[in-house]
């Protein structure tokens, strides 16, 4: 174990004793007490699967007081913060309740299957569509039957979320992050509910991480785990490597959902000038989001901060870019929030002006707002859109 420390809690040598971990395992079990009816078990089964390590036979010994599958996942479970699972489970049960009441039939309804397969056939009932009637079935019965068929789901719903640093940002209660794990929840709940599978692009200005979609609640419970405590090895953002390296990976058609702010660095080139880095420019983003679109079905959800938009009036400031480090003082008076603001304002035309000219659905939401409301509106939207073509 010298060799592969897990984690600075854990002693080594003599000191790594039975006693010590029955202890550590005890609290971890209380800390488990959030899930219930069996669903701690397969956390840790995740947990462990992801990021276990070697594990001696006293590991092993100690684990038999517990359901544990593997000693792996044992030693994983006494690492996990009892905050984490506390967050994983608070957003769990919030968003829980709007897939259940509202945005899962709106799913359905509006991310449709890619056709039809046979069930079975039942006797014929007035209303029933003529042209469904199974005329061998009908001749051998001497009964009108009809076909009855049902919708091919097997959909897959990837999830493409921006970890740059200026997601760690929010002047209320919560983080955008905060804010990206909860819409991905929502979406994610949605797309297990209907036996969709679920994947994950996590990126900053290159692609961090990639979770092949499954399904499952398990699987949906690490999405979220990821979202919110995954450190990435860099700060900026490039939506455009995100969606190459999607189109690469996925080669059948998928509902893409792209989590991102979308923002520039607001203090850059003189109060936020054109940005001359070729992986954040207008054009090759504009490719980018066209090609993903006619491969996937791309919806972008912009989530971002009322003070990213507008500068409060609080004097001289002391501002730091969250991706590129720099530092900048800024006099919040009337005339540099009022060009701030015009900027911002011209900023967000134009995303809206290039999403508009790539094809792609957008969904706005704030930190300082509840997202249930646009979620719900861009379902509708939608759907009217689908019904009405």
């Amino acid at each position: 174990m010298a060799t592969q420390p897990l984690s600075p809690c854990f002693p080594t040598g003599d000191e790594f004793s039975r006693e010590f971990l029955l202890e550590r395992f005890t609290d971890a079990e209380d800390d488990f007490a959030l899930f219930g009816n069996g669903q701690a078990a397969e956390f840790r089964q995740d947990f462990g699967g992801t990021h276990g390590g070697n594990v001696s036979r006293h590991i092993g010994q100690a684990s038999r007081r517990f359901t544990f599958r593997t000693p792996r996942s044992t030693l994983r479970a006494a690492m996990i913060p009892r905050e984490i699972l506390k967050k994983i489970r608070q957003i769990e049960l919030r968003t829980n309740r709007l897939v259940n009441e509202t945005l899962g039939g709106q799913y359905h309804s509006v991310f449709k299957g890619q056709g039809m397969n046979f069930e079975e056939v039942r006797e014929y009932q007035p209303g029933d569509e003529v042209r469904t009637i199974d005329w061998n079935v009908t001749a051998r019965m001497n009964h009108p039957f009809v076909k009855k068929f049902v919708e091919e789901r097997e959909l897959t719903l990837i999830l493409v979320v921006d970890l740059s640093g200026s997601g760690l940002f929010g002047s209320g209660e919560q983080s955008k992050r905060e804010l990206a794990a909860e819409i991905a929840s929502v979406l994610a709940f949605s797309a297990i509910r209907n036996n969709d599978k679920v994947g994950l692009i996590l990126f900053t200005d290159e692609v961090e991480k990639y979770m092949p979609p499954k399904k499952g609640r398990r699987h949906v419970l690490r999405v979220i785990r990821e979202i919110l405590f995954f450190e990435p090895k860099r700060r900026g953002t490039n939506v455009s490597g995100a969606l190459d390296f999607l189109n690469r990976v996925t080669a059948h058609r998928a509902i893409t959902v792209v989590i991102s702010d979308f923002l520039e660095p607001v203090f850059a080139d003189s109060m936020g000038g054109p940005s001359t880095d070729k992986k954040k420019s207008p054009t090759s983003l504009s490719t980018a989001l066209r090609q993903a679109n006619r491969r996937h079905d791309v919806v972008a959800v912009q989530i971002i901060d009322r003070h990213e938009l507008e500068l409060p009036a609080l004097g001289r400031l002391i501002l730091q870019d969250a991706e590129t480090g720099e530092v900048v003082e800024v006099n919040t008076n009337s005339g540099t929030r009022h060009a701030f603001a015009e900027q911002q304002q011209q900023q967000q035309s134009d995303l809206e002006r290039l999403l508009r000219g790539a094809r792609i659905d957008a969904i706005r939401l704030r930190t300082n707002e509840p997202y249930g409301a646009g979620l719900g509106l861009f379902f509708e939207t939608r759907e009217r859109r689908r019904l009405h073509g």
